[in-house]
């Protein structure tokens, strides 16, 4: 595949073989989204574990210190003055069974993340075929499955991300936009890497972090030095 014009003057900043310190991986991270819109910026993670086994999974969620610099659009499933309760703290939509046909039928997916109480997850999981491959599916590990509709929706609105292995274990996780400070893309990085070694499987063996690259939507990827980690 042919890489633009950009792209490569972007590449030239970076060497492909070296391991860069944090600060100066944001910096040029920075440097190379040249793009005409906000790139977002991201981390990827290649872990030293085996996702297909039950205790070598790593999920969970953290808020980010500055947030992601993208309004997250929140769908909660609950019932009576839950439903209020969700709608007041700022949740873009709040229902139970009546959404379930137009998420199913109608093929309705307008929000980024799904909050369930634990008395809906009866409906929510008639819709697992829909959600589940988006990752939509409300899960209690990332504190999306809740009675305390409240604290989940501010903290999603507050720039809460969940990160979960993909298949080739690998976790990519958004960190902030390129108008972001280079302070803080640093400090949001080191809030998620700090939860993800925290949430180091037990039964990992050998290195858990292969590899962290950050890159910006349109930029090349820039290898971090996990040695300090």
């Amino acid at each position: 595949m042919k890489k633009g014009k950009r792209y490569t003057e972007a590449a030239k900043l970076i060497e492909k073989t070296n391991l860069y310190d944090l600060e100066e991986a944001v910096s040029l991270v920075k440097k190379s989204a040249s793009a005409k819109f906000d790139e977002t910026i991201e981390a990827h993670f290649r872990l030293g574990v085996d996702g297909r086994h039950a205790d070598q999974q790593v999920r969970g969620a953290v808020v980010l210190p500055h947030g992601t610099g993208k309004s997250v659009k929140v769908l909660v499933f609950a019932k009576g003055d839950k439903v209020d309760e969700a709608l007041a703290a700022g949740a873009d939509y709040a229902g139970g069974d009546e959404l379930v046909p137009k998420i199913q039928n109608d093929g309705w997916l307008d929000f980024d993340v799904v909050v369930a109480t634990p008395d809906m997850m009866g409906v929510v999981g008639r819709l697992g075929r829909v959600l589940g491959p988006k990752g939509l599916m409300p899960n209690p590990k990332a504190g999306t499955v809740t009675m305390d509709v409240t604290k989940a929706v501010n903290d999603i609105k507050a720039g809460k991300i969940e990160y979960r292995l993909d298949k080739s274990n690998i976790i990519h996780v958004p960190i902030g936009k390129a108008s972001f400070s280079e302070e803080q893309l640093t400090d949001n990085f080191q809030t998620l890497i700090d939860a993800i070694l925290k949430a180091k499987p037990s039964a990992a063996k050998g290195q858990y972090l292969r590899s962290v690259v950050i890159a910006s939507t349109m930029g090349p990827g820039v290898k971090l030095n996990t040695a300090k980690y």
